[in-house]
């Protein structure tokens, strides 16, 4: 099967010569470690509990993209099986930020690492900003998030649906630097409501199975380092092959969605 994501073939490219370990024969999210420049497993190989850990210095849009992307980890694990424990590490700006995390329809975090203390997690993940400084204690792995600009945090309050926000932070990837500048949130905005029109049409035909070569497209770009733009393209293109049902559509997004959680759903039923 032909890869969609930016990093190529991650058979060749990031397993050893001698074959992923035995633990790791089935797929899993795999993710660029910050700290050792080197792209593995984000799961524990027993899939014991992985805590991830949001770091977030401020209240702006890069704290946000840095919540946003902790987030698409704890689904992506999930989806795989993988129990997880979401925590905030902020020193200010904690109620807004949980706030904004609400309104982006990011898990909810709990504060602070007493309540880890004793569960005997295998796996810890950070979540920071690029060049961002993690404690001396802060064993584990790395995820760094390049920084956005653009309206301010306070924008959430301003928007008729903060999804549109969720969307363009989303639709580039975590390495990449973001620039929301005017007129962007409006064509997110714009975008997502045609794809919600588009799966409440879909959703009036017999429900169909996500076809396999749709899916396994969908997971070779969220398991290769939360490819989520990827995922994203993995949409445009269902929506431009004939042979795919109208109901494997609406289920490739509803299944989609899990990762994405942009609300696809919210206009079935509603009158066109």
């Amino acid at each position: 099967m032909s890869r969609m994501s930016r990093h190529g073939d991650l058979n060749r490219r990031k397993v050893p010569a001698g074959g992923p370990p035995h633990a790791y024969a089935q797929p899993v999210l795999r993710i660029l470690d910050a700290k050792s420049g080197e792209t593995v497993p984000a799961v524990a190989a027993r899939r014991a509990l992985t805590r991830v850990e949001a770091h977030a210095s401020g209240h702006d849009l890069t704290a946000l993209r840095v919540l946003l992307t902790t987030d698409l980890l704890l689904r992506a694990l999930e989806l795989g099986g993988t129990p997880v424990l979401p925590l905030l590490i902020a020193h200010r700006h904690q109620v807004e930020l949980h706030a904004a995390a609400t309104a982006l329809g990011i898990r909810p975090f709990e504060d602070g690492r007493d309540l880890a203390a004793g569960l005997g997690e295998v796996q810890v993940v950070h979540v920071t900003a690029t060049g961002g400084t993690l404690p001396a204690t802060g064993a584990g792995l790395t995820v760094a998030v390049a920084p956005a600009d653009g309206p301010d945090a306070g924008v959430l309050g301003r928007l008729a649906d903060p999804a549109a926000l969720r969307l363009a932070l989303l639709d580039a990837p975590r390495g990449t630097a973001v620039h929301l500048g005017a007129g962007a949130l409006d064509a997110a905005g714009r975008r997502l409501g045609r794809l919600r029109q588009s799966v409440a049409h879909w959703a009036r035909s017999p429900s169909r199975p996500v076809p396999e070569k749709v899916r396994g497209r969908l997971r070779d770009a969220w398991e290769d380092d939360l490819d989520v733009p990827g995922v994203l393209a993995v949409l445009r293109w269902m929506e431009n092959q004939p042979e795919i049902p109208d109901g494997a559509r609406f289920e490739t997004c509803a299944y989609a969605d899990r990762l994405l959680a942009l609300d696809l759903t919210r206009d079935l039923g509603r009158a066109s």
